[in-house]
């Protein structure tokens, strides 16, 4: 049966449910399911596809290519994680306005990759106003974690080549390589060949997106590491170690480590309750760091519900954000999956550890 949309329309606060899933192909537990299609048709943007997975793909076969280590990359991350070392060090004796700072930068440095680069400019799971995406935009420059247009280049083919050579962090390379490896080699040539091809027209159309592309670096250097490093120096008298090493390199790690365990804790650790033939995870210790992206088996099922869980504000303090931003009319047309699609799924491909919300 194809899927049948409904739209519930006040003001600003369109949201989109579906309301029926399909079932057809693939054999399972009795029933028919075809991958492929099931995600297609419950997707409910269709002027998107490319986060869709693709399970026709496969890797080629033979040895895989010769790892190649990018050194500046290894020696710029190793120096990272030393100072932030030291900033915890330095913790018990930083004062409490430059905790309170380092707190909400990290908060708003995460929400500009998960409201913005992840659920608004990858998987387009709701739209943004202008002073929203101006936001989300000076946000993810906060955060340093690429810009948009090659970060959600590089989640899409995570999604539609999940767990391939052509996913750029692969988890079945192993944790560490999901974690952090993957930044610290030379890209497989099937991410390239695949990320290559992927339709990426709506974020060369979008020119905030491609205004922060172009300003990239002076606009990180500025936003993640001078701005947050003058502000408690400079307004409540921090001492400059404390500045440096707290409020900027223990908060930009912590904001790195908590994103980088969404594509390694959270596809290696945890339960499927939606399906059970994907690697990807719920893990609520996930979502508590990276602000409610830890619904990850429900997401890589849904990529295109724009809470990233069945569960509302339950620890999502992103979904939360987002709902207030349409509250004021900031936000709009918010995808939602409905509650029939998403028990039909579980009753598909779960792997029987639903509890339903």
């Amino acid at each position: 049966m194809p899927a049948h949309v409904l739209q519930v329309s006040g003001s600003y606060t369109t949201t989109t449910t579906i309301t029926a899933p399909p079932a057809r192909g693939l054999q399972n537990g009795g029933e028919t399911v075809d991958k492929t299609s099931l995600c297609a048709e419950e997707d409910i943007r269709p002027e998107m596809k490319d986060d869709i997975y693709d399970p026709s793909y496969q890797d080629a076969e033979g040895p895989r290519p010769k790892q190649a280590y990018v050194w500046r990359n290894i020696i710029l991350m190793a120096l990272l994680h030393l100072g932030a070392l030291y900033g915890i060090i330095l913790l018990p004796s930083a004062k409490f306005y430059t905790l309170l700072w380092a707190l909400l930068y990290y908060v708003i440095s995460a929400l500009g990759i998960t409201a913005g680069a992840h659920r608004l400019w990858s998987h387009r799971t709701y739209k943004a106003r202008l002073p929203l995406r101006f936001f989300l935009i000076v946000a993810n420059t906060m955060a340093f974690q690429n810009d948009v247009y090659e970060w959600a280049r590089d989640h899409r083919a995570h999604h539609k080549f999940t767990e391939t050579d052509a996913d750029p962090h692969n988890s079945r390379r192993g944790f560490f390589f999901s974690h952090v490896g993957w930044l610290l080699v030379r890209k497989h040539p099937a991410v390239k060949e695949k990320g290559g091809s992927l339709n990426l027209s709506d974020l060369k159309a979008e020119k905030l997106v491609m205004f922060q592309r172009r300003y990239y670096k002076p606009a990180v250097l500025l936003m993640c590491f001078i701005l947050p490093t003058l502000v408690p120096w400079y307004f409540w008298g921090e001492t400059f170690l404390h500045s440096l090493y707290v409020a900027t390199f223990l908060r930009y790690t912590l904001v790195l480590n908590a994103t980088w365990l969404v594509n390694s804790a959270a596809h290696l650790y945890g339960y499927r309750p939606y399906d059970k033939n994907i690697e990807s995870r719920e893990n609520i210790l996930v979502s508590l760091g990276a602000v409610g992206e830890g619904f990850h088996n429900y997401h890589h099922a849904f990529p295109y519900d724009y809470s990233t869980s069945e569960y509302h504000w339950h620890i999502n303090f992103t979904t939360f954000f987002i709902d207030c931003m349409a509250a004021l009319g900031l936000a709009y047309d918010r995808k939602k999956v409905s509650k029939a699609a998403i028990l039909a799924r579980v009753k598909r491909t779960g792997d029987g550890s639903y509890k339903s919300a």
